[in-house]
């Protein structure tokens, strides 16, 4: 989980109230929520429900109805959490509440779609899918997510694509050793190997790529994937970036 800064105590009230910004910044923040007791989501939500039900709708609560898109909440789940809310705590709440969260959840149906689907693909692994992969954007067609999972002896990270999404032809080479392994952890994709046909991999599929391979690999048209990729130990290890897979060549592949 990601550390929350919090500084808007020491900015606002710094020289003023220096004891209620520690407060604010250190412990309400710093200390709070950053306990790992409880996820950053559910957190978010608690305390949304908890200004609402209070009838506090100043930037405090639009500052933490964002906090909550920003750490998964979407725009169906912002709107059942009021709706439910607001039968409790008053229905004049829900509809200021409303107001506020309609600016913040601004996305057209296709959009808010695409945000369900990964929310849903999210809940189906125990791997996060961490941040766009905008690094390696142009070795991909389409979007692709990256969250280290090890960073140490061997370096693993899961990799995330959206339905359609694919890497380009690469070579991982390596004097000695090398290679890498990819094991699916949510979702449906492929891999391929150049000149033989392209391998479905579903959820707990293994697959070694040795050094010098020519390959691709990525999720169905139809569906989110995930996969660890797993880096082979080696010698004087790189990788070489090729042309794109050909659109006709993926339509096939069911």
């Amino acid at each position: 989980m990601a550390k929350i800064v919090q500084t808007a105590g020491r900015i606002s009230l710094g020289e003023f109230a220096p004891e209620f910004a520690h407060y604010n910044d250190d412990v309400l923040f710093g200390e709070n929520w950053n306990n790992e007791d409880m996820d950053i989501k559910t957190r978010s939500i608690l305390t949304v429900v908890t200004l609402m039900a209070q009838g506090i709708t100043d930037s405090s609560l639009k500052f933490h109805l964002q906090n909550a898109k920003d750490h998964g909440v979407t725009q169906k789940e912002i709107a059942a959490i009021i709706t439910h809310v607001a039968f409790y705590a008053g229905w004049p709440k829900g509809w200021a509440v409303f107001n506020l969260a309609k600016d913040i959840w601004n996305v057209s149906d296709a959009e808010d779609a695409v945000i369900d689907a990964k929310a849903k693909h999210a809940a189906s692994m125990i791997f996060p899918i961490g941040q766009p992969n905008d690094d390696f954007a142009q070795y991909f067609v389409g979007q692709s997510y990256l969250a280290p999972v090890s960073t140490g002896q061997v370096s693993i990270c899961n990799v995330t694509f959206e339905p359609g999404c694919r890497n380009n032809w690469h070579i991982h080479h390596a004097k000695e050793g090398g290679g890498q392994i990819l094991i699916c952890v949510a979702g449906r994709g492929y891999y391929q190997e150049w000149g033989k046909d392209a391998v479905e991999m579903k959820p707990g599929d293994c697959i070694n790529i040795s050094a010098g391979v020519k390959h691709w690999h990525g999720a169905a048209s139809d569906s989110w994937f995930s996969h660890l990729a797993v880096e082979v130990p080696g010698v004087e290890g790189s990788n070489e970036w090729l042309e794109p897979v050909k659109d006709e060549q993926y339509g096939v592949l069911k």
